[in-house]
């Protein structure tokens, strides 16, 4: 019966390859040759008695052996480098890792909070990873991350979570678009305009949609984006009104390309949390990174 000693090189050849669903672009993400990457993972096999993918043609994918090598392969790895970062912490936390994912709207002030925290602690090495709402709350539920910065959590989801900054969501429109300039608009003017919005998952989307149905108010949604650059540019381009952070038009405000519109009951006040799952031990970096971002005076 063959016996399972993976070695962590094994481990991390594998998680590249399954991530990758490709020996060739898991070995340039590695910095190796394509047949050290099929060594590493032919050994990591027969320890295991079980093939780990399947051949397809020219594709090839996890097998039910590999799904749970993966998901093993994963916590090895992550209590292997909470015990080098608790290392560390006796060293003075000079060194570490921090995984960070972020909302996509929240991207535009996050990667200025990571910067300061960088330049504070250079030896330390930060992962960004942007994400909507839905893959915010996948990488949670997976624990592929140390903390989450996001719009309002989910309920009953066993996350701890902590305000950091204020989130006004408010209308922008091109600055020739009939509503510009008005004040006071009623909010069931909005009923009669088209809106481009992002795309389903996005929190913000979601957050916009439950505050209008309490109004009564159903808007018409004539374009979606996936991204808050793409927005800014369709509404510049004047085909519909947009719903964003005002953290994301600043600039475009400032310089007259985009107008906030005065409707009432906007901008709507909401805030950005620090979200992390209640029950992880959070590494000495985190912990660090954490208290850094609680700190108003850091951004």
């Amino acid at each position: 019966m063959p016996k399972l000693k993976p070695t962590l090189r094994q481990l991390r050849v594998f998680e590249a390859v399954a991530d990758e669903l490709s020996f060739t672009r898991a070995s340039e993400k590695l910095h190796l040759s394509q047949p050290a990457v099929s060594i590493q993972v032919k050994q990591l096999e027969e320890g295991v008695g079980l093939p780990l993918f399947e051949h397809m043609s020219r594709r090839i994918s996890l097998t039910e052996a590999g799904r749970i090598m993966y998901r093993c392969s994963q916590t090895i790895r992550s209590v292997l480098e909470d015990a080098g970062e608790q290392i560390d912490e006796l060293r003075g936390i000079q060194r570490g890792r921090l995984d960070v994912t972020v909302a996509t709207t929240a991207s535009y002030f996050a990667s200025r909070i990571l910067a300061q925290f960088a330049s504070h602690y250079p030896q330390i090495a930060v992962s960004l990873d942007v994400t909507n709402r839905e893959g915010l709350l996948q990488q949670l539920e997976s624990n592929l991350c140390d903390v989450v910065i996001m719009g309002e959590p989910p309920q009953g989801k066993n996350l701890d979570y902590k305000p950091i900054m204020e989130n006004p969501l408010v209308i922008i429109a091109a600055p020739q678009h009939s509503l510009a300039g008005k004040k006071n608009i009623p909010t069931e003017k909005l009923g009669e305009q088209g809106f481009v919005f992002r795309e389903a998952g996005s929190g913000t989307r979601a957050a916009i949609i439950r505050f209008l149905e309490k109004k009564g108010i159903e808007i018409r949604i004539t374009m979606e984006m996936t991204s808050n650059e793409a927005i800014k540019q369709t509404v510049q381009a004047g085909l519909g009104l947009g719903i964003v952070s005002r953290h994301t038009v600043e600039l475009e405000l400032e310089t007259g390309q985009l107008v906030e519109l005065d409707v009432r009951h906007f901008p709507l006040r909401r805030y950005w949390y620090l979200v992390r799952r209640a029950d992880k031990q959070l590494s000495p970096v985190a912990q660090r990174f954490e208290t850094f971002v609680l700190d108003s005076e850091n951004h």
